[in-house]
């Protein structure tokens, strides 16, 4: 068995979205112990933001009449593709960043979309393969909350993680990260404790689940 981690936060110490992917891994560990971990750190080694578009161009031209930052554009995709593909089990970690998804792993997406693998005609590109998403947001935007719809990066992950990929995809996300850090927040403490904990304990779930290859029930 497999894992591929993708990290997309630009934090090395102290994200909160890496804190929830080591839960899940550390728990699909235990029950795969030995088995290899592919990672790739997307927010720390971006990928170059000028692939994706190279390697639009590069698909549309003639292989004989690629550039060499095509042909190093479109490699990148297959590789991109290939590590998905060899994978048993998927776990991204992306963090809600400016109300969006993470530059770079909107870069990630755009790339891995120009392999033909990803769109092609023979079904879903992940066909139900376990895949889980650990997201943060620093502030609250749920249901009767002040910025209730703001959050625009969770839709688009589930959409193109879940209903474009085809993934079988469960989310553990963590809320009022910026509590403790924005003094603005300080009367959410206890709240955010409280969605710290239970945060934690998903993880944990979700983690051992993944490990047995069935995943939770998606979080809603």
């Amino acid at each position: 068995m497999s894992l591929f981690r993708l990290d997309a936060s630009i934090r090395t110490d102290g994200s909160a979205s890496r804190e929830i992917a080591d839960i899940v891994e550390q728990e699909w560990r235990a029950t795969h112990p030995g088995d290899p971990i592919v990672q790739r750190h997307v927010g720390v080694e971006p990928l170059p933001a000028t692939a994706w578009a190279a390697a639009v161009q590069g698909g549309a031209t003639p292989e004989n009449q690629r550039t060499a930052s095509q042909r190093d554009a479109i490699a990148l995709a297959a590789t991109l593709a290939d590590e998905l593909i060899a994978a048993d089990a998927i776990l991204f970690a992306v963090p809600l960043y400016n109300f969006g998804v993470s530059q770079h792993f909107k870069t990630y997406v755009d790339l891995l979309q120009t392999d033909p693998r990803v769109l092609g005609q023979d079904g879903p590109f992940l066909n139900g393969k376990p895949v889980v998403l650990a997201t943060v947001r620093g502030g609250a935007y749920g249901a009767g909350a002040p910025r209730e719809g703001w959050d625009h990066s969770t839709p688009y992950l589930r959409r193109v993680i879940a209903d474009v990929w085809g993934a079988r995809l469960t989310v553990v996300e963590r809320e009022f990260t910026l509590v403790g850090v924005n003094p603005a927040l300080d009367a959410f403490t206890d709240a955010a404790a409280t969605m710290h904990a239970e945060a934690l304990s998903a993880a944990r779930e979700t983690g051992r689940a993944l490990g047995s290859g069935a995943v939770a029930a998606p979080a809603r």
